[in-house]
């Protein structure tokens, strides 16, 4: 996932670190200063880095469409998010500790007084405050307890907010370069503000339920017809989608992610969505006529730096839907792109739900192949069946998309049969 430095990491890295730069007062550190003095410039050093990286990780929660081509997709901006946020946690307890010690060597006494001053020094209990909801907060994000429930946790998210507000308020009380924090604080409020109110109401798309098609046992393709401006898209994206049926039993409001199985093109709009959970299982009944919004495209699966390059594409469970986007995209271009192969990857023929299209697109395009494999009949996949249909294996440019078992078969098989993880491309949908 960080194999390539991205236009956004080095936006991160500068934004973390410039604080540091302008305000740390290490620098101003006399000759031979005692041990006191250099914990204490230390622990002020871990302050300064934890709010900055606070800050910056309230700006990656701005989910605009496009932008996260900026840092190699949404799920690695997630990724971004959630080690910034672990990291500022970690900063500030070292803060917390690195001033306790460096107040240490005059007396123990000291050293409780500046962890615990009198109630008057608003400054200090702010910041324990900010601490304390950092607390909350984050301890479900980094699953200390089990998974959280979705909505709940996204409910006690919302904490972040007065916890960097807290924080920063701590910071503008006893530094020099107010300036400084004001010129990050506020885009992380604007991408706080963007995400929780403007987004919902400036930033979706109208759609409504066309049809929804049965595919197997908990999987459905749901047809949405645009009731205004259509959403731009291209194959391999996917989109949040929030329902308004009053007759779901879960999920009503509910933004969840779900790949686009259309081609960019089409009057309609495609989603494939399997059951597994409350709300994706709601959907399989949702009611055709009622309304639903849809927020995107994200992601950028089927970038490349050789478009030319022949494709492999392995597909399995939900999994398949990028690359049916992509074959009917092939369909509706019947003499561009490169050749590809598709290997679907499915338990039984049941289960392989798109397998029919797929060989029908197959039929009428001279660069497409579609092969499928069936785990109860063959186990896993090997490099032998691999090769079977894809003798240029090392030739390829290689494309994975399914269950969490299935891509780390596949990567290990792939790397032992020499191919590069560069040529290596997968997606991935299991975050909040």
């Amino acid at each position: 996932m960080f194999r390539r430095i991205r236009t956004g990491d080095i936006v991160i890295a500068v934004l973390v670190l410039l604080p540091l730069v302008i305000a740390w007062p290490g620098s101003r550190l006399l000759p031979g200063a005692g041990a006191g003095a250099v914990l204490g410039a230390w622990g002020q050093l871990a302050g300064v880095l934890g709010l900055s990286a606070l800050l910056v990780g309230a700006m990656l929660s701005v989910r605009l469409p496009g932008l996260d081509r900026w840092f190699g997709g949404l799920p690695r901006i997630w990724t971004l998010h959630r080690m910034l946020g672990f990291s500022a946690f970690l900063l500030i307890m070292l803060h917390v500790v690195l001033l306790a010690l460096g107040a240490l060597p005059v007396s123990p006494e000291m050293a409780a007084t500046v962890l615990f001053p009198p109630l008057d020094d608003g400054a200090v209990w702010i910041g324990w405050g900010a601490l304390v909801l950092m607390v909350i907060f984050l301890a479900p994000t980094f699953q200390f307890f089990g998974r959280p429930h979705y909505q709940r946790w996204k409910r006690l998210h919302l904490l972040s907010v007065p916890a960097f507000l807290l924080a920063f308020m701590h910071v503008v009380m006893l530094v020099e370069h107010a300036a400084l924090w004001w010129a990050l604080v506020i885009p992380a409020l604007g991408a706080v503000l963007w995400r929780k109110v403007l987004s919902p109401r400036l930033g979706r798309h109208d759609y409504t339920v066309e049809a929804v098609t049965a595919l197997a046992s908990n999987v459905v393709e749901i047809t949405l017809a645009p009731r205004g401006r259509p959403m731009t898209y291209e194959a391999g994206q996917f989109m949040y989608l929030t329902p308004h049926d009053p007759d779901l039993k879960a999920g009503r409001g509910e933004e969840h992610p779900y790949t686009i199985a259309s081609a960019p093109g089409e009057d309609a709009l495609r989603v494939g969505i399997k059951a597994l959970g409350d709300a994706s299982r709601a959907l399989q009944t949702v009611t055709p006529g009622t309304a639903v919004q849809i927020e995107g495209p994200y992601g950028q699966f089927f970038e490349r730096r050789e478009p030319q390059r022949r494709q492999l594409w392995f597909g399995g469970g939900v999994g398949i839907t990028p690359f049916v986007s992509g074959a009917r995209t092939l369909k509706r271009e019947p003499g561009s792109g490169p050749d590809v192969t598709l290997i679907y990857l499915a338990n039984r023929p049941e289960r392989a739900y798109y397998m029919e299209e797929l060989r029908e697109i197959a039929q009428g395009h001279p660069h497409f192949d579609a092969q499928i494999h069936y785990f109860q009949e063959r186990g896993p996949v090997d490099e032998a069946f691999i090769r079977s249909h894809c003798p240029d294996l090392e030739e390829r440019e290689i494309y994975i998309c399914g269950p969490p078992g299935m891509v780390d078969h596949l990567m290990g098989l792939l790397t032992r049969a020499g191919i590069s993880r560069g040529r290596i491309h997968t997606e991935a949908f299991d975050f909040l």
